[in-house]
Formats: structure tokens, C-alpha cells, sequence
């Protein structure tokens, strides 16, 4: 780990960036950080303290200025959320960060970048690279939770890509891992192929292995010892393993791959926090995959919090 060996979970149960799939019914991925408590994630990591951000209000309506769902709450929430991972990077704590949906990465770069520049490692089974040069705004409200990569690195409403005159993070230090979609006709994010942020898509790391996969994936910040935010949606798992998310999918990672990827990351040394995404409680009534979940986190997180407490 980059930062300190006290661990502290920073609740963000918010729903902002994902549309209704029906009339009237909010997403329930503001649940999560309750159902994982619940299923046991406050015992596996044992953190020093907890803190919970209030919980935004959802709207269905479009807002004046954006054409982004929430638009507004998300940019408030990720001021919150921001102060947050802050005091934690500010007391030597590592804050896992445990949402809500992916637009909670924005308030977790936002937080961590307070301390110096930082880089990104993006896992997630899509690319969340919408932005306006790749879809219609006036055809539909745009969900930050399918653009927040293009969000962090500058790219679309000033509302919620711009923070202090500028974007969160730069491409040259983005790498996105797991996109399942671009074999695709149709893949949405093709653009994202444009540029330099680094990509390993999910059928690359299922044929090169764990190994391989981290060490493409921290070769962008290699020469600078730039430290990393680590995004985690829960997606990038294989619908067939966790199929409790927005948008489930194969191919995918299994847990213990997952985990496998979270401790390299981790003992590479230069992670300053972690969040973690999409799960949605409303599709796990028996909370099956939220014990799931926990013990990928025991596993790919616990073992390096013990290392560091007793020096090893």
C-alpha cells in the first residue's frame, strides 16, 4: 500500500449515476455498503474507523444546465465524498471506499489527488467512456455511471469533468482493465482506442494471466513511482459468478482472479485507496453475492493489512 497501514471504510450509498430501469424505482446500489457490512466486510478488514456520507437525494427528472442525471447532486456528493478520502490520505489512513455506483470514483480522485498527482488503474467489465463526442445529448440524460472514465479525465460537462480548472487525472497514467464489449459491432467506447490511456481488456488477462496483467498495467507510472487510485466495479466478475450488478456480462473474472489482481496491486506499493462499485443489494435478496464479495476483499486486501501491521 501506498499510504498508511490503518485502513478506514468511507460509506458512499448513492445511486446518482445509474438511470431507472422502470418507472419509478430508484437503483439499489445505495444499499451496498449496509448488505456488505451486514454479510461481514466490517470484520474481514477490520478498519480503524468508519465514516458514512450522507445519502443524495435521486431524481428522475432532467435538471436545468445538465443533460447528466443527477448532475448536480453528483457534483455536490463527490465535494463530500472528496473531503473524506482526504482526511484519511491526511491522517496516513488507507481508505477503501465503498459505494454506490461508479460516479463515486470522481470524489475518490478528487480526494486523492489533494496529496500529489495520481494515477488510475479502471477495473470494470465496460470502459464508462460516454462523453459527448461519442453519443447524442439531447436524445437522452447521460448516467455518469457509463462515463466516468471520460468524466476523470476531462472529458464532457465542465459540471462534473473540470475540478479546479482541470481534469482528474491524465490519460498517459489510465490504465482501464476488463472491457468485455470491444469485439463488439457496436462498441460504444471505440474512441477510447484513440488515445493513451493503457487498456487490457477482460480476454487479454483471461489468456496473459494475473502476472502479465499487472505488470502491463503498472508500467504507465513506472518511470515517476506515480500512486495509484484503484476503481473497482463489480462487474468486471463474470455475470455467471455475481450476476447482482447493473450489467452483468461474460466474459469476466472470477473472484479468486479479482483478488489475485487487488493483492498485486497492492504489493506493488503504491495504491493510495480503493473504491468499490455496482453491486446492488435488490438482486441478492439472500445476500449470497455479498458474502461472495466480502470474501474476495478478505482474501485480496487482508493479507497485506496484516503484513503491514506486524512489519513483515
Amino acid at each position: 500500500m501506498a499510504s498508511g497501514d490503518k485502513l478506514v471504510l468511507i460509506e458512499a450509498p448513492s445511486n446518482l449515476g445509474l438511470r431507472a430501469l422502470r418507472a419509478g424505482h430508484e437503483p439499489g446500489t445505495w444499499r451496498a455498503p449496509e448488505a456488505l457490512r451486514q454479510a461481514g466486510l466490517h470484520r474481514a478488514l477490520s478498519p480503524v474507523r468508519v465514516e458514512s456520507i450522507p445519502r443524495p437525494p435521486y431524481r428522475f427528472e432532467a435538471q436545468p444546465g445538465t443533460r447528466i442525471r443527477n448532475g448536480l447532486e453528483i457534483r455536490s456528493f463527490s465535494e463530500c465524498l472528496a473531503a473524506a478520502v482526504s482526511r484519511a490520505l491526511e491522517r496516513n489512513e488507507f481508505p477503501v471506499v465503498v459505494g454506490g455506483d461508479c460516479s463515486v470514483l470522481l470524489g475518490c480522485l478528487l480526494g486523492a489527488r489533494g496529496s500529489g498527482p495520481v494515477g488510475l488503474v479502471h477495473m470494470d467489465g465496460h470502459s464508462d467512456f460516454f462523453h459527448p463526442g461519442n453519443y447524442d445529448t439531447q436524445s437522452r440524460l447521460g448516467s455518469a455511471a457509463g462515463m466516468d472514465l471520460a468524466l476523470a479525465t476531462g472529458r464532457g460537462e465542465a459540471l462534473l469533468a473540470t475540478w479546479g480548472g482541470s481534469s482528474l487525472v491524465d490519460d498517459a497514467f489510465v490504465v482501464q482493465i476488463g472491457e468485455r464489449d470491444e469485439t463488439d459491432r457496436d462498441y460504444a467506447y471505440r474512441d477510447i482506442m484513440q488515445t493513451t490511456i493503457g487498456r487490457i481488456p477482460v480476454r487479454e488477462v483471461l489468456q496473459a494471466g494475473i502476472a502479465s496483467s499487472l505488470v502491463k498495467a503498472l508500467a504507465p507510472v513506472g518511470a515517476e513511482r506515480r500512486r495509484l487510485w484503484l476503481h473497482v466495479d463489480l462487474d468486471v466478475l463474470d455475470g455467471a459468478v455475481l450476476p447482482a450488478v447493473d450489467s452483468p456480462g461474460s466474459p469476466g473474472l472470477r473472484y479468486e482472479q479479482l483478488a489475485d489482481l487487488l493483492a498485486g496491486f497492492l504489493a506493488s506499493k503504491r495504491v493510495l485507496g480503493i473504491d468499490v462499485t455496482i453491486f446492488d443489494p435488490d438482486l441478492d435478496p439472500e445476500g449470497r453475492y455479498a458474502r461472495d464479495i466480502v470474501a474476495c476483499f478478505a482474501r485480496g486486501i487482508g493479507p497485506h493489512l496484516r503484513a503491514t501491521r506486524t512489519g513483515t
